[in-house]
């Protein structure tokens, strides 16, 4: 069921990094982006799958980790993901995206999680430095990077309490994620 998949699916940060994703499954997860819903249907979104061990570690030395976990600077070692794709807009098509990028994130993230994958929405990147070590051309604007792998989190649904919002870990490394209730969500009108 959808819902088995959306409650499943977590910002996941650490990852089993000797657990190689292959290009077929890759590329069957961009390719499920092609069917998403598009603002205007103008499909602005192109897409870079990243998945050697080199071009990962160039992609990750300009990647920013959970801001709220202030003494946790990333995945260490044998945690990083094993893959990432990342989102750019086509500025040749048009400077506004919508909410493309999103639709197109949630489906790819949902895909992955059926196949026993998980990811990361990363928005907080060194573009200036992505853009250089990859040699992007000036018509792409990097949008968001998900990194992808097979996680070796646990991650817990917790109700919010008092408007706590921020994510956090215990001392047994448990990350747990704040969810508004039912309730709080319901507007009567």
């Amino acid at each position: 069921m959808i819902s088995d998949l959306v409650k499943k699916n977590r910002s996941y940060r650490r990852f089993d990094q000797s657990y190689k994703i292959d290009d077929a499954t890759l590329n069957e997860l961009v390719d499920i982006c092609r069917y998403t819903p598009s603002a205007r249907n103008i499909q602005p979104l192109k897409y870079a799958i990243i998945n050697d061990e080199k071009s990962n570690e160039k992609l990750f030395k300009s990647l920013a980790w959970a801001g709220y976990l202030k003494d946790w600077a990333g995945p260490d070692e044998g945690e990083k993901p094993s893959a990432y794709i990342v989102m750019f807009g086509d500025k040749d098509i048009t400077t506004t995206y919508s909410v493309d990028p999103g639709i197109a994130a949630q489906t790819l993230l949902l895909a992955a999680v059926e196949k026993e994958l998980g990811g990361c929405i990363i928005m907080n990147v060194n573009k200036k430095q992505f853009a250089l070590d990859f040699q992007i051309p000036e018509n792409l604007e990097l949008i968001q990077v998900i990194a992808l792998g097979k996680p070796i989190e646990n991650v817990k649904i917790v109700e919010m309490q008092n408007d706590e919002y921020k994510y956090y870990r215990d001392e047994q490394d448990v990350h747990f994620v704040p969810k508004r209730s039912f309730n709080d969500i319901i507007v009567k009108i």
